[in-house]
């Protein structure tokens, strides 16, 4: 039972999580990029990601990475512990645009599901992936 007394139920397949829509700002791609240890320049120096052929600086993997762990746990709950994360990426997330992740579970076994990422910008697909979460009990009663 849920806190208000309605019955709840774990994931199932083909169940789609809500969007996280995340703004794409100069201050997250470098302070992802720092926080990663990160120093390419492609990831802070805006006029040397130009002189490697880029239109502005773009986002590290390791922050991708980090913002897709976080939309998994923001839905299934801080007890919910990611075990897998497999991603690729492909767009670059500049500052000024947005990108919207969504999901979809598409297996559950247990307390295992496996979700389907996709984070869009405006350039397209810039990751997807799948990542394997252990629920807290709670999500599969």
């Amino acid at each position: 039972m849920s806190t208000n007394g309605t019955a709840t139920r774990g994931p199932r397949a083909g169940d789609e999580l809500p969007p996280l829509t995340v703004p794409i700002t100069r201050t997250l791609i470098v302070a992802g990029a720092i926080a990663s240890r990160d120093y390419q320049d492609v990831h802070h120096d805006a006029e040397l990601a130009r002189e490697k052929g880029s239109p502005d600086i773009f986002m590290n993997i390791l922050t991708t990475n980090g913002l897709v762990g976080r939309y998994i746990t923001d839905h299934f709950g801080p007890g919910a512990v990611l075990r897998r994360v497999a991603i690729r990426l492909g767009a670059p997330n500049h500052p000024g645009d947005t990108m919207t992740l969504t999901g979809t579970v598409t297996e559950v076994d247990g307390d295992t599901a496996v979700v389907r990422v996709v984070g869009a910008n405006g350039l397209g697909h810039h990751v997807t992936g799948t990542v394997t979460v252990a629920l807290p009990g709670e999500a599969v009663a």
